[in-house]
């Protein structure tokens, strides 16, 4: 099935795998990593191992090839659904909180990737 409608997203997207640490903002020491499915300078998919809740906010930790140090956000749950019975989510964040210079580097990510897409 291919999506036919108008384009919603703001930023383009490119498929990419990243290491996340991720942990609801509320909980200290409930950390997890995986890694991302996609990203954009407005939000990213990863998989979790849980289903969040839309609208949880959750403090995530991602690792990208532009910069030695991880990059830390905010992002909101904005769906989560089960792609394995009780072990697999697919989970779409939206992030909150992004700094300028983390901005920049998510922003050169991502231009890289797509370039090497169209290559």
């Amino acid at each position: 099935m291919s999506f036919t409608g108008q384009e919603r997203r703001k930023h383009p997207r490119i498929m990419g795998r990243f290491i996340v640490s991720y942990r609801i903002m509320d909980e200290i020491n409930n950390v997890d990593i995986t890694q991302t499915k996609n990203i954009s300078l407005g939000g990213m998919l990863l998989t979790t191992n849980r289903k969040f809740n839309s609208g949880t906010n959750l403090a995530l930790e991602i690792r990208l090839p532009f910069d030695p140090h991880p990059i830390m956000l905010i992002g909101k749950v904005i769906d989560s659904r089960e792609i394995m019975k009780d072990m697999i989510y697919d989970t779409r964040m939206e992030f909150l909180a992004v700094d300028e210079r983390h901005r920049k580097v998510i922003g050169e990510t991502v231009e890289y990737y797509l370039k090497k897409e169209k290559e």
